[in-house]
């Protein structure tokens, strides 16, 4: 397989940053190197609060459980979703007792299609949530949906799309709170891992206590100090202020990190240029594929979208004969999942399902090479050129 979906990107200097930790260190909980990279990651990306916490979809579930709280939102309170995304973007809607309105999606972005969200905003006036995904890399364009639904609370889940840009600024900056992941095939990687970043302090501080059970003394020191006063007859160690969670990670993923931090600017340039190149190879084939706008784009992977459907089983399984591995487009058309099955889209000609029988991807990575990407080139002229 030489085109594999992921590549391990852990470098020999990763490895001996963490043996180095490990020999010299007697902390491997959550503890400063955590504190460390989440200050680095929160500058990196432009806000003031982050947390490291065990995934993006534990991060999922964080910011919507704070969410829940600080808005004091109801059982059956509606939250909309893009029918095309990862599950655990949506299972937290439903787990937390909400309910999702699936919003159909457009090719050339991966995000809510316009005309569908004009159309869900007049039936559905009390949305209380718009939960964003910026998929792919593609950067989705928030304040279109903003226009149309004006006064619900905006979320990101940016875990596929690290440093993606719209609007002047990366995406995760355009909300009240946005999610990432570093997970082992992502644009930097902690193996396990993911980011709930915000600008709101009164959010930050009841994710810090979520994240862990709870606890009082996972606040700042002056909201600590605040729980302390106001509930004298409990044990500061031990004092519980909401329902929580465990979804710390460990200083052993903050190290990795830390260490990938300084390179993720130039892993996504790289990761742009092998994309720009395979749009070009697929302009060769005219009106072949269909061809989203990569604009501002950070590449997590790099989609084939046939115009037609019956091309597209003989050519992944080409690919996969030539030792390219593909795989759906993300969860493909969610409604069709069986887990979702009580779910309606609610529209007479969805295109999520356009890219669910049309589209599957590739990935990319930065240590794809040019001499990789030619060979794929030279693949994909044996098969489609005979067409």
């Amino acid at each position: 397989m030489f085109w594999p979906l992921m590549k391990d990107c852990i470098t020999q200097e990763d490895k001996d940053s963490l043996v180095n930790f490990i020999k010299t260190s007697n902390r491997y909980t959550n503890g400063p190197k955590v504190k460390e990279f989440e200050n680095k990651w929160s500058k990196w990306l432009g806000v003031n609060h982050s947390l490291f916490v065990s995934s993006g979809s534990t991060a999922n579930t964080l910011l919507l459980s704070a969410i829940v709280e600080k808005y004091n939102l109801k059982k059956g309170d509606k939250v909309l979703v893009p029918a095309m995304t990862w599950v655990t973007n949506v299972a937290p809607v439903i787990q937390l007792g909400l309910e999702p309105i699936f919003c159909d999606v457009e090719p050339d972005t991966f995000s809510f299609d316009l005309e569908h969200l004009k159309k869900l905003s007049k039936e559905h006036k009390d949305i209380r949530v718009v939960f964003v995904t910026h998929l792919f890399g593609v950067p989705a364009p928030i304040n279109e949906f903003k226009k149309i639904i004006p006064d619900a609370v905006y979320l990101e889940d940016c875990c596929e799309s690290h440093g993606a840009e719209i609007y002047g600024g990366k995406v995760g900056t355009h909300s009240e709170g946005s999610t990432f992941s570093s997970y082992f095939g992502h644009h930097m990687t902690t193996v396990e891992g993911g980011f709930v970043s915000t600008d709101d302090i009164e959010l930050y501080e009841l994710m810090r206590a979520k994240r862990s059970h709870g606890m009082a003394r996972e606040c700042s020191p002056e909201v600590f100090e605040q729980y302390k006063r106001d509930y004298p007859e409990v044990d500061e160690r031990f004092m519980f202020v909401t329902d929580g969670y465990n979804l710390r990670n460990t200083e052993f993923g903050a190290v990795l990190g830390l260490s990938q931090l300084p390179r993720l600017d130039n892993i996504i340039e790289r990761r742009r240029e092998i994309c720009d190149r395979f749009v070009f190879i697929l302009k060769k084939y005219g009106n072949t594929f269909h061809i989203p706008n990569f604009d501002g784009n950070s590449s997590f992977c790099l989609p084939f979208i046939l115009n037609d459907k019956t091309i597209k089983p003989k050519l992944q399984e080409y690919l996969e004969e030539n030792g390219v591995e593909t795989r759906p487009l993300c969860s493909g058309n969610l409604l069709r999942q069986p887990f979702l099955k009580d779910y309606s889209l609610d529209t007479d000609n969805p295109r999520v399902d356009y890219l669910h029988f049309n589209g599957f991807f590739i990935g990319n990575n930065h240590l794809i090479t040019d001499d990789d990407i030619q060979k794929l080139e030279r693949i994909l002229d044996e098969y489609l050129t005979v067409l």
